[in-house]
């Protein structure tokens, strides 16, 4: 694993930006605005926008409270892409 300091790998990158393309599908589907599904977790819309693109590492607690405030399950927002249904 790497260290703290280095680069995130390109297949963390990758499924960065494939657990946003999930969370904003799920969204959408909500249809929810970025601000809405923001005060119903309880996040920053910042922190959405950063989740849904995948610039960052989205905290564990972050995801939970997404997928919480869309009431789908936290692996439908994890899941792999050959996973969708």
């Amino acid at each position: 694993m790497p260290a703290p300091t280095e680069p995130p790998s390109d297949r963390v990158l990758r499924r960065r930006r494939e657990i946003g393309d999930n969370i904003r599908d799920a969204r959408l589907q909500a249809n929810l605005t970025q601000e809405r599904l923001a005060e119903r977790a309880g996040l920053s819309r910042g922190s959405v926008i950063r989740a849904e693109l995948g610039t960052r590492a989205a905290r564990v607690d972050w995801l939970i409270a997404i997928a919480d405030a869309l009431h789908v399950p936290l692996s439908q927002l994890v899941r792999e892409p050959h996973e969708r249904e």
